[in-house]
């Protein structure tokens, strides 16, 4: 039983009723009462305030049977946004959604520096343009976030991004001078991890999700949380060594993970040996539909690196799901099957495998719902795919 004063009781009431609300997406009264296990009085008063907020609105379904018609309950969706934010080498990608995570817009920009001083501007007028497109509404841009490809700490200082050098930058504290607006920093694969928890996986409290594309980095959701470890840079599974004394990698040691079975590096590798500097999917597509054998080769070595750190992680956080983030394995005939069947050892636990139905969207996406399960004040959010799936082109 909840104890406490009782503005805390209440906002713990509000955010239960919120969240099941959400979870349902149509849900009465009566039904909202037992789902929560709160007496119809606290139902109603919760109830009248959120709809005099303009947060959730009534909807009177069709009834055929006799009696009165149910009224049913919904959160408003366009009461309010969320601007989630993709911060990575050479391109800016901006994901504007409502406050049921449907996105609404999306837009990438190229950005030719890595320098802080030049950066920061940008981002600045960019969110600023935002804020005034996207104000006409009950709450406006209810909040930011911003996917960071390195180490972030659990005060939301940025202590590292490779491919920036960026060390201890307070992006957060300098955003929130100039915007106003609650500011959030957070590793770009937890981001991930928190879209497959919120929009695929509503039942798993123990996920984890590899993004494997310009490195490889591991997001850990464990009871609804993000598992950061001590300091918030757990995670960074890319560094691992699975070939001793093996290539060199930026992080200063040799043999990490990702210099073997992330996309940049089969990138990079195939790059020097066929003379293309911008290479694409598309190249990989059109040599794996010719039948190329050095491209077959080249995703098998892909699948067996990267199956030998998939056992590691495995072994070490016995996941319900395990989602694996990457085009290559999309494109690849067979390839989650050829993983599985490189994870033969007895002591190797996982209940689900599996490649993600989001893809390079994850990570805005997760975006966008952190920014909402921030400014709704609820530990958890269950989101709909399919309505993710009907804006495919955004």
């Amino acid at each position: 039983m909840v104890t406490g004063d009782a503005a805390y009781i209440k906002r713990i009431n509000r955010s239960i009723i919120i969240q099941e609300i959400v979870k349902e997406g149509l849900i009465s009264r009566a039904d909202l009462s037992k789902a929560t296990a709160l007496t119809r009085a606290t139902i109603s008063a919760q109830v009248a305030d959120l709809l005099e907020e303009g947060l959730i609105v009534e909807q009177q379904l069709e009834y055929n049977s006799v009696g009165r018609k149910p009224i049913m309950l919904s959160l408003d969706g366009s009461a309010g946004y969320a601007l989630g934010i993709d911060l990575d080498f050479g391109k800016i990608t901006f994901t504007l959604s409502n406050l049921l995570g449907i996105p609404i817009s999306s837009n990438t920009i190229e950005i030719n520096t890595t320098a802080y001083s030049e950066t920061l501007p940008i981002l600045i007028d960019q969110i600023k343009n935002y804020i005034v497109e996207w104000k006409d509404n009950r709450y406006g841009i209810v909040g930011i976030v911003i996917a960071i490809h390195g180490l972030v700490s659990k005060d939301e200082i940025i202590h590292y991004v490779p491919r920036f050098d960026w060390n201890d930058i307070n992006l957060k504290n300098d955003l929130e001078k100039e915007i106003g607006i609650d500011i959030y920093i957070e590793n770009n694969a937890n981001l991930c991890a928190f879209a497959e928890r919120v929009f695929v996986h509503h039942s798993t409290d123990n996920l984890l999700c590899a993004t494997l594309y310009s490195g490889i980095g591991l997001g850990m959701m464990r009871n609804n949380d993000f598992f950061r470890g001590h300091n918030g840079y757990a995670g960074e599974a890319g560094h691992m060594i699975v070939v001793p004394e093996g290539k060199q990698c930026e992080c200063g040691n040799k043999g990490c993970w990702e210099k073997y079975a992330s996309e940049a590096s089969v990138f990079k590798q195939l790059s020097e040996d066929r003379k293309i500097k911008n290479m694409t999917y598309e190249h990989i597509q059109k040599w794996l539909d010719e039948g190329d054998e050095d491209i077959h080769d080249k995703m098998e070595q892909f699948i067996y690196y990267l199956s030998i750190g998939l056992n590691n992680m495995i072994n070490l956080y016995n996941p319900d799901v395990l989602v694996l983030d990457s085009e290559f394995l999309r494109m690849y005939p067979n390839s989650i099957h050829k993983i599985r069947e490189n994870l033969h050892s007895s002591i190797s636990h996982y209940q689900e495998l599996l490649i993600s139905s989001i893809g390079d969207k994850a990570c805005s996406l997760g975006a966008c719902a952190l920014a909402i399960k921030h400014f709704l004040d609820v530990p958890i959010l269950n989101l709909n795919f399919e309505n993710q799936a009907l804006q495919n082109e955004f």
